[in-house]
């Protein structure tokens, strides 16, 4: 006999205005436990020192966290300029510093090579496996890592504003795998005076504002409670980037099922992925075919 599972058959998206100072392990944990949720998990890890979106998704729309994570992000971040560090931001120790200082012109210059599909190596300190261990604790053990280049899809990067000699702000609009610890990094390094991040705050993703998320304290304050649910957001919202067909009642039944089921469709192309809806509510993502969906995700939401 299967095991109850604890907790609540809550499904949506929570968004966080992540502090600075915590994990997003503990900050999907801490949603998890206030909303007394039976699953949860994150779409994009941010690093402890870093703020701004954490979308956290409960119960079914988990099975929507991979359209989030490849979605589009917007970041916003302080380079300093003269200096490198260990972890590419100001947590780590300085290993180089330079007193040369480029102008304006040059700063804007260099941000050429850093837009449109570009190469990227990832921070020593980084999640990036190596050999089945993570490369920030090979970089802790004083192990020197050659990390493989990955690609990346960069939109759009811009100067926000000059504060001083020292310091630049940026904002970055890219895909799935950005590290701007690496931008910082190698931009100092374009430009021939080290630099690294001062600090980072991710404004958007995909769907989801920073300034529409909540606060760990409104989360204590409401947790566990039926007010909570109010800062529960639909499912649907991970799938933001797909075309909705409508199912029929005789292909909602199959699908319920994981079967090909009838939909309804407009504009949709042999073998889009799409998702399905049935009275409302979300039923099933997969490939369109002549009026059919074929599902790889179920959602399971009586």
């Amino acid at each position: 006999m299967a095991r109850k599972k604890k907790g609540r058959a809550v499904s949506g998206w929570v968004v966080i205005d992540k502090p600075a100072g915590i994990t997003s392990t503990s900050v999907v944990n801490k949603v998890k436990w206030a909303f007394d949720a039976q699953k949860a998990g994150h779409a994009g890890t941010l690093d402890p020192a870093a703020t701004g979106v954490l979308a956290v998704a409960l119960g079914e729309a988990t099975k929507t966290v991979p359209y989030i994570t490849d979605a589009l992000k917007c970041y916003r971040f302080m380079v300093t300029l003269g200096a490198a560090t260990t972890t590419d931001d100001a947590e780590g120790e300085v290993i180089e510093t330079r007193d040369t200082r480029p102008d304006d012109a040059a700063i804007e210059a260099a941000l050429g090579a850093f837009r449109g599909n570009i190469q990227q190596v990832p921070p020593q300190y980084s999640a990036v496996k190596v050999e089945g261990e993570r490369a920030y604790d090979l970089a802790r053990e004083g192990v020197e890592m050659d990390l493989a280049a990955r690609p990346l899809w960069v939109e759009r990067l811009e100067v926000i504003s000059r504060t001083d000699a020292d310091h630049v702000e940026l904002e970055m609009v890219c895909g799935k795998g950005g590290y701007v610890r690496s931008i910082a990094r190698d931009l100092g390094q374009a430009l021939g005076c080290l630099g690294h991040v001062q600090w980072l705050r991710r404004v958007w993703s995909g769907p989801f504002d920073a300034d529409k998320g909540i606060g760990l304290e409104t989360l204590d304050a409401l947790a566990k409670s039926d007010a909570i649910d109010v800062h529960l957001q639909p499912l649907e919202l991970g799938l933001a980037d797909l075309p909705e067909v409508k199912a029929t009642p005789e292909g909602a039944a199959r699908l319920r099922n994981g079967t090909p089921g009838m939909v309804i469709g407009h504009d949709i192309a042999y073998g889009d992925e799409v998702w399905a809806s049935y009275q409302g509510k979300p039923l099933a993502v997969g490939s369109y075919r002549a009026g059919e969906l074929h599902p790889t995700r179920v959602f399971n939401l009586d």
